[in-house]
């Protein structure tokens, strides 16, 4: 890796992207920097009493980058990779996710530096509790909402509501991604890779693209459900990976039957009927659709020329660097950014939100008509901004965020 890559930090891209945006709107250096800048940031001790005895301090961090158009909303991460600078970046491109979709929430971030694999149930459990009882002054439900990221999951909502709930009464919207039983939405734990589906749909019919070889790097929850959403679609998934590392058959593979792995928690290269590749290897296929799902940074410009899809759809967050990027539209290789792609799981989150407060649940049907109806108006914005202004999909996309998220902050005389 080139010291150049090595410099490029989380932060740096989203600023980059951010400012390239702020350029075509033509917005003054006053409130690119008031845009720019987190609102607060908090850094927590999270001590955790393991079973074997042994304490361990891990470090936990809540960022509320802008909330000018809503309470804060991003999710808690327990990974490894969870450190300030990582979460400073994901809560200012969850600000411009939730204007992009035209929601009324902020942008957010969260989590603790461990890898939450390593933690027995109870450790996890004790390790959640902890980590919200030190955060908890400054989430509300019209303040900050938590949801699930990498490391966390339905239950792990289910604890923090509950340890909030023990100081400031029973609140269920203080969290999305719960529990159906303790008021979390119908398809919600599916809808980031739902949503991508229904993006990638929209897409291959606008830029007239295929999906007989789709690969997807990541298959956890959103990379498995991305995958059986496009199968049912009718596209030919010829490689996944997981943690363990990737698994590849030109011809296709089972997508049920390695959902069900994962599910059970078994590597993908318990598979028999594949040819096992790195997580590196799987990026550079021969395909139409590359689908990054799991962690950021993986396409860089030290990678991406050789890059053999036609297009790419970031269903994990920043999975492009900024000279990855440079290098894709050199070849023109169209990517669809994160902000849009993976914006399913923010919108049912703010279904999951209105139900709670409302207390009134939805129907599968409502949820799924009003997420595809949010996601096509977002896609087709994205998209005219691209072809009318010949800017970059990306571009395309922060210009409509940051120009919504600069209103707000105007009209709220934060300027003043």
């Amino acid at each position: 890796m080139s010291n150049e890559q090595k410099k490029e930090s989380p932060t740096d891209t989203v600023s980059y992207f951010f400012n390239v945006a702020a350029e075509q709107l033509g917005l003054s250096e006053e409130i690119c920097q008031t845009l720019i800048k987190p609102y607060r940031e908090i850094t927590v001790e999270v001590p955790l009493r393991r079973n074997n005895g042994h304490l361990d301090l891990y470090t936990g961090y809540r960022v509320q980058h802008n909330g000018s158009r809503g309470p804060y909303k991003g999710g808690i991460r327990f990974h490894p990779t969870a450190d300030i600078e990582d979460v400073r970046a994901l809560a200012a491109l969850m600000t411009w996710k939730t204007a992009l979709a035209d929601i009324p929430f902020g942008g957010a971030k969260g989590g603790v530096t461990c890898n939450a694999l390593e933690l027995e149930k109870d450790e996890l459990e004790r390790l959640t509790r902890i980590f919200t009882s030190k955060i908890s002054l400054i989430l509300g439900a019209q303040r900050d909402i938590p949801a699930p990221d990498m490391g966390t999951d339905a239950q792990v909502m289910a604890w923090m509501m509950d340890e909030y709930g023990k100081r400031h009464g029973h609140t269920p919207e203080i969290v999305t991604g719960k529990p159906i039983e303790l008021g979390g939405s119908i398809g919600r734990n599916e809808a980031t890779g739902h949503g991508t589906s229904v993006i990638i749909a929209e897409a291959i019919a606008d830029f007239n693209l295929s999906f007989d070889k789709v690969v997807i790097q990541g298959f956890g929850n959103v990379g498995s459900h991305t995958a059986l959403y496009l199968e049912q679609m009718g596209a030919k998934i010829i490689a996944i990976s997981d943690y363990y590392g990737a698994i590849h058959n030109p011809n296709g593979l089972p997508i049920q039957q390695l959902f069900q792995y994962a599910a059970e928690r078994r590597p993908l290269t318990d598979y028999s009927d594949a040819d096992q590749i790195s997580n590196q290897e799987i990026l550079e296929l021969e395909c139409d659709l590359l689908i990054p799902a799991a962690i950021g940074g993986v396409i860089t410009g030290e990678n991406a020329n050789r890059i053999q899809a036609s297009a790419i759809f970031e269903a994990a967050n920043s999975p492009t660097t900024i000279s990855g990027e440079q290098v894709l539209a050199d070849r023109g290789i169209p990517v669809f950014p994160d902000i849009l792609v993976n914006a399913g799981g923010v919108i049912v989150s703010y279904f999951e939100w209105v139900q709670n407060i409302q207390q009134f649940r939805w129907d599968i049907n409502r949820v799924d008509k009003e997420m595809k109806e949010m996601l096509i108006k977002a896609y087709k914005n994205v998209s005219e901004i691209h072809k009318s202004k010949g800017v970059s999909l990306r571009t395309a996309a922060f210009i409509v965020g940051v120009e919504r998220v600069a209103k707000s902050t105007e009209l709220r005389g934060y300027l003043t």
